[in-house]
């Protein structure tokens, strides 16, 4: 399949980037996702296609090693391709065709990811059975199998009563939210998906449409369709992790034969294993499972059987079925063929009908196999079969089901689930404190009550004979409103009482057994090892158990609130718990913002309570689906839609996503931009004279090719510029009444400067706008804020409105280019700008684009060369690489 720019599809996009896709039918469309996909987010998907491969040290150099190691032992590319092969023959063409768009992307020679510069590699090629790879890799860790490597130490070395006390939502899990309200008006899906937070986001918000289907949703980067979280206009669909167990690990015993192979003890004595070696890691796989840790050399190890091996199936049939739901049973139908993760569903549609119900392949074993890691020589502990059907529930009376990932529909599948505290949040809320409506569920998302809080603060008030400055700590933790919102004082004061107590509770003799795990395992299993995140997340537990006296748990509490209140910071929780998401190539400069929540909040912004404040786990995505008006549906993602560092949309919804705001769904293509979906190669004779001269170019879809030259003061550039400067509307540039002359004479005087440059922004050839960048510690703004190494001021002023001004997402693509030649061509980490106060266009837009706004400031009076500058009143803003 070789389809262009009219042999099958049209590309729009909205105000935000998100793209807008609609083709002649299924195929093409599949083709036109896999395309925009890799324009948009082609580092993205090469990191998750070499990270399924075992190679994505090759990128990131040799930090990733032990995650390569466990993708080539645990046989994930050839997992991928056994699924692949048995998939039935349409939907092998349907994803076939994704994997020609996604080549096909990735070979357009437009420079849109930087990213491959810096690690000194170029895109590879995709295979066809590659986003089944992606997908595997995506969720082999997300039931969490190695958490039984943890129950299995814990009950070896402290008895099976032990496990309770650490049963919980973890830092190796995922989890989500997820609500279906039914009103007799309107009837909502809303919800929040609690991964990982990277940058690109792991969500990429779309629209595929053809006669077939019109869907928006959120699909996976490097995966075709959309699985999680859609809504075709007749029905609508969303998941949570059901933290089902339906992987098992088995301890083998292994031996090596005369001539050169592997032997495994099973339940029928020794047999033969499948062994060869790749790129110097020995692949073993017996009748169980492949072994992911030790090996024939040591006599042992143990290994991982996961349903997706065993019956060759990840649930990709359940794809395109979904997208053609246009019901309920459809929907439900649909699920029936889903494989993996295994999710709790929440569904609806226009006609009344409603679905909840868990969806996915978990196998019928033994229950000791849910627990820990067993024998692979005994019977006992072999599959039987799948669990089918799958648990349903209806919905109750109130018209309302709640879902995050605590023990009730999936209970009898699984072992550790969530606290209940999120999901009796959210029922509360909707019970009659929030609307039924867009705001009402945006206002659920956000909540930040923490009802774990509970116990410590029992134990707090418990204490006496305190001196006085620990008295006022426990008096103000007493009053505290139990709500972890980032200006709050006190809730960072309970956060670090709460990482005191779990630091002492986690040195105490009970649980020195279970020190010193790590090292014993490989490591990407280290984090479902380490003993204190464990006691920070079994926190609740014990504190209430008996296996630790009373008087210890008081004590451990007590001393943690005497050290933090001789260490009084007046901190903010936002000061302390701010966002620090994964990133392939890591920025050590990068600034990133305080976060409202916490772990058992609803707004769900995980920490490590005695390691790290820091939140690398919270709401990847928030939506509101609307049944009644899709039009009416909201969606946001934490940084934006493009993956391309520098962009107008690559980091664009951040600043709605930290105030918990959700952007519009736009369903109407004659509001959207339409942009040619077959990139354009740079042009240098669209204007000879700039391109001579461009220190900087950069092509956007849909608009053409946009570069910056220095002004020329003896040239037509003096022209074109004092006809803009003199206009009323930009006062704030404070040259509206001089002659040319003198608009000559300050640009010949710039251009002498080596601290300030002013730039001609071309768009194929026509001046679109003045772009001028200085350094700030030259200039007056240094003394209205804190100069860092890396800072560059700029200045911009937009030509008079017309022409490319008009055209919709010019302004914003405009920021985007002048952001990267900022941070990227100039190698800065932080853009400063001070437009007009009163400019609320231009402000609105530097926000939209993710500068940080940072206050007023009063710029003083200067005075130029044939110029006077009056005291002006600008708006500061910050935008950090």
């Amino acid at each position: 399949m070789n389809l262009g720019d009219a042999e099958g599809f049209e590309l729009f996009r909205d105000e935000w980037g998100v793209p807008h896709l609609r083709a002649g039918d299924a195929s093409a469309l599949a083709y036109a996702q896999g395309r925009v996909t890799a324009l948009d987010r082609a580092w993205q998907i090469e990191v998750e296609r070499h990270r399924m491969l075992g190679s994505s040290a090759a990128l990131l150099g040799a930090e990733s090693l032990g995650w390569d190691r466990f993708a080539r032992q645990a046989r994930l590319a050839d997992t991928a391709r056994r699924c692949y092969e048995a998939l039935d023959a349409p939907t092998r063409a349907w994803v076939g065709a994704y994997v020609d768009g996604v080549n096909d992307g990735l070979g357009q020679p437009d420079g849109r990811a930087p990213e491959f510069a810096r690690a000194g590699a170029a895109p590879g090629r995709w295979e066809p059975w590659t986003p089944l790879g992606v997908w595997l890799s995506t969720h082999v860790l997300f039931a969490g199998f190695p958490g039984k490597l943890w129950r299995d130490e814990v009950v070896r070395r402290l008895g099976a009563d032990a496990v309770e006390l650490f049963a919980t939502d973890g830092p190796g899990t995922s989890g989500s939210n997820g609500w279906l309200v039914a009103g007799e008006d309107r009837t909502l899906i809303a919800g929040d998906p609690h991964r990982f937070i990277e940058d690109p986001g792991v969500y990429q918000q779309i629209r595929l449409a053809c006669p077939e289907f019109d869907v928006v949703g959120l699909a996976v980067p490097g995966v075709p369709g959309i699985g999680h979280f859609g809504h075709t206009g007749g029905v609508a669909w969303a998941i949570t992790n059901a933290m089902a167990d339906y992987q098992d690990l088995y301890r083998e015993r292994l031996r090596r034969t005369g001539e050169g192979g592997v032997e495994a003890l099973g339940p029928d004595g020794w047999r033969p294993a499948h062994a060869h070696l790749e790129d110097g890691v020995e692949v073993v796989e017996t009748e169980r499972g492949v072994v992911v840790i030790g090996g024939p050399d040591d006599g042992e190890g143990i290994s991982l059987r996961q349903p997706a091996r065993v019956y060759a199936d990840l649930g990709f049939a359940a794809l395109p079925d979904l997208l053609r739901a246009r019901t309920v049973a459809d929907v439900d139908r649909a699920f029936d063929r889903w494989a993996e993760p295994v999710n709790v569903v929440l569904a609806a549609d226009t006609a009344g009908g409603l679905l909840h119900r868990v969806a996915g392949t978990v196998p019928v074993r033994d229950p000791e196999n849910m627990l820990r890691v067993v024998p692979a020589w005994e019977e006992r502990y072999a599959w039987r079969g799948r669990y089918a059907p799958m648990p349903r529930a209806g919905i109750g009376a109130d018209g309302v089901a709640v879902m995050a990932n605590e023990r009730s529909l999936a209970a009898s599948l699984g072992i550790e689930f969530a606290p209940p505290h999120r999901a009796r949040r959210i029922a509360a809320l909707l019970a009659g404190q929030v609307a039924w409506d867009a705001d009402g569920m945006a206002a659920v998302h956000t909540d930040t009550e923490l009802a774990s809080a509970e116990p410590l603060l029992r134990l707090v008030e418990e204490l006496d004979g305190l001196d006085d400055d620990a008295a006022r700590l426990r008096a103000s933790l007493l009053n505290w409103d139990r709500r972890m919102t980032a200006g709050s004082v006190r809730a960072a004061a309970y956060a670090r009482v709460r990482s005191g107590v779990v630091r002492r509770l986690a040195a105490h003799p009970h649980f020195a057994p279970l020190t010193g795990l790590m090292p014993a395992y490989p490591e990407v299993f280290r984090p479902w090892l380490a003993l204190v995140p464990r006691v920070a997340f079994g926190l609740e537990n014990l504190l209430a158990t008996d296996r630790l006296p009373y008087e210890e748990r008081l004590a451990a509490v007590r001393a943690a609130l005497l050290e933090v209140a001789a260490e009084a910071t007046g901190a903010t929780w936002g000061e302390l718990h701010r966002l620090a998401p994964w990133q392939a190539l890591a920025d050590p400069g990068a600034e990133w913002p305080g976060l409202d929540g916490d772990h058992d909040c609803v707004l769900s912004t995980s920490s490590v309570p005695g390691v790290t404040d820091l939140s690398a786990r919270g709401p990847a995505a928030r939506y509101v689906w609307d049944l009644a008006r899709r039009e009416d549906s909201r969606w946001i993602v934490p940084f934006g839609a493009s993956g391309v560092p520098g962009t107008p949309h690559h980091r664009d919804q951040l600043p709605l996503w930290l105030r918990g705001e959700l952007a519009p769904v736009t369903t109407d293509f004659d509001r959207l931009t339409k942009e040619n979906p077959v990139p354009r190669t740079t042009d240098a004779t669209d204007a000879p004279d700039a391109a001579a001269a461009t220190v900087y170019e950069q092509y956007v879809e849909g608009l053409g090719t946009f570069r910056l030259a220095p002004v020329d003061p003896a040239g037509d550039d003096i022209d074109v510029l004092h006809g803009w400067v003199r206009e009323e509307r930009a006062t704030f540039w404070g040259m509206t009444g001089i002659g040319r002359d003198d608009v000559r004479d300050i640009y010949a005087h710039m251009a002498g400067l080596a601290t300030h440059h002013a730039f001609l922004v071309r768009l194929d050839g026509t001046p679109v706008a003045l772009f001028q960048t200085y350094e700030p510690e030259a200039d007056r703004v240094s003394e209205c804020y804190e100069v860092r190494d890396g800072d560059v001021g700029v200045h911009l002023l937009v030509a008079p409105a017309g022409g490319a001004g008009t055209v919709r997402g010019f302004t914003g693509a405009l920021v985007g280019v002048l952001t990267s030649y900022a941070l990227d061509g100039l190698g800065r980490k932080r853009i400063v700008a001070e437009p007009d106060a009163r400019n609320e266009k231009a402000i609105a837009l530097f926000s939209r684009v993710g500068f940080e706004l940072a206050g007023e400031i009063v710029l003083p009076e200067v005075k130029l060369p044939e110029v006077h500058l009056v005291e002006k009143r600008a708006q500061l803003a910050f935008y950090t690489r």
